[in-house]
């Protein structure tokens, strides 16, 4: 179910995306919630299943590029939000970082398939892309995670929305 709800939110932001002119590779990280909420309420494994089966859903619909830069951003994003997690960081510290290691992953990743750094060029752009849809990511999540019970936290030290 959390697969099915993360390529909802994937989709629904990719029709809200343009509607609020953003660039095409700028998104708002809808589904990156749900690798959270898997990370902080259920397994890592749960959450590390998420990003691949994220990736694999990209590389069947939109080709193994898609699938590539997804697989790259994800892993990243994720081993991101395990040292996090380990550290007395805020949920906007969380989730922006979370972000930033998202856009560097998939920059890294077009790098390697262009064999070139040119794509490094873009970075500004998503670094400062990934501050805002952190900030945004944080806001929905601190709602959201907030509306669950504490039994459900997990015994995590350092969990960045537990009060």
């Amino acid at each position: 179910m959390l697969f099915a709800l993360a390529i909802a939110l994937s989709y629904l932001e990719s029709l809200v995306s343009p509607l609020l002119g953003l660039m095409p590779a700028i998104k708002l990280g809808l589904s990156n919630i749900v690798v959270m909420y898997a990370l902080l309420f259920l397994r890592t494994r749960t959450a590390l299943l998420l990003v691949v089966l994220k990736a694999l859903f990209a590389f069947l619909t939109r080709g193994a590029t898609a699938g590539f830069l997804s697989l790259c951003g994800g892993a990243l994003s994720l081993a991101v939000m395990l040292v996090l997690l380990q550290l007395p960081v805020s949920g906007y510290i969380f989730c922006a970082g979370s972000a930033l290691a998202h856009n560097l992953g998939q920059l890294a990743g077009a790098a390697v398939l262009l064999s070139s750094a040119m794509a490094l060029g873009y970075a500004p752009v998503l670094l400062a892309a990934g501050l805002i849809v952190g900030g945004i990511s944080c806001t929905l999540s601190r709602a959201l995670f907030a509306a669950l019970p504490k039994q459900a936290w997990r015994q995590r030290r350092g969990s960045p929305f537990q009060k």
